[in-house]
């Protein structure tokens, strides 16, 4: 494993805290523009976002002369400008040192879960997309071909799921926003209850948590009040894996701030 040069280790930091500070809105992000359009001589504004398949989706948004929406078309272009600052730190990364960045797919993924709050909610992301992220956080080259993933693997303690008296909005929802195709998939144990969402190419979006330690849980899937109607599997030491996790970016996009086990847990 070979260390990036110091340059490139800037670059991650700068682009982390960046992504980390980031207060995108959730109607108008800056993958989208604002446009003037003229109706009966008067101007309004309508925001164009790509609708995923090559198109443009159009919303109205009111007239260009509210004061109040003009001082946001303002501050829209302030994070449009740091938005395309950011995709060109990621794109130098990637290209020129190395770093490894995941496949669209599931970039998109992690996205939409990051977006509706599941780091914010004490997520974790595991598994090879987690070591994805290793490459950043360590300032080192990882060899590419031996952390390819076809899934995404996310954790959260069983604990604070139950007391966090908040919820992601319903995950089924957010994977079928990506892929229509995503479906629950039943539980061997024949619970009712599902931890896994699959589409029709079988990609797998998979939740797990921590093994309460009784017998009676330790083959079905976990009540999650806070991950958005998905259950999640519980596994033995995932206390041990997702304790003190540490914040890293995943290198798609403009960037996407994540969380993910000390890469020491790993290593033990």
């Amino acid at each position: 494993m070979k260390q990036i040069d110091l340059m490139f280790r800037t670059m991650v930091a700068e682009l982390q805290q960046r992504a980390f500070d980031d207060d995108w809105a959730e109607d108008f992000p800056p993958s989208g523009r604002f446009v003037p359009v003229a109706v009966d001589g008067r101007r309004y504004w309508y925001f164009d976002q790509p609708d995923g398949e090559g198109g443009q989706k159009r919303r109205y948004v009111g007239p260009a002369d509210d004061p109040v929406i003009s001082e946001r078309v303002e501050t829209f272009k302030g994070e449009k400008s740091d938005y395309k600052a950011r995709r060109k730190f990621v794109s130098t990364l990637t290209r020129e040192a190395g770093l490894i960045a995941p496949d669209r797919f599931t970039g998109d993924v992690v996205q939409a879960l990051a977006k509706a709050g599941l780091f914010r909610l004490r997520g974790v992301l595991i598994g090879t997309v987690a070591f994805q992220c290793y490459s950043a956080y360590l300032g080192i080259r990882l060899p590419s071909a031996a952390i390819l993933t076809g899934d995404a693997d996310l954790a959260q303690d069983f604990a604070i799921s139950a007391e966090v008296a908040d919820s992601l909005p319903p995950i089924l929802d957010l994977l079928k926003g990506l892929d229509p195709t995503f479906r629950a998939v039943p539980h061997i144990s024949g619970s009712p209850r599902s931890h896994a969402f699959r589409n029709q190419t079988g990609y797998r979006v998979e939740f797990m948590t921590t093994n309460r330690g009784a017998e009676e849980y330790s083959d079905k899937p976990a009540n999650m009040p806070a991950l958005g109607g998905a259950s999640a599997e519980p596994l033995r030491f995932m206390d041990f894996l997702i304790r003190d996790p540490v914040r890293s970016i995943l290198l798609h996009g403009a960037g996407i701030s994540v969380v993910i086990p000390d890469p020491c847990r790993y290593a033990v």
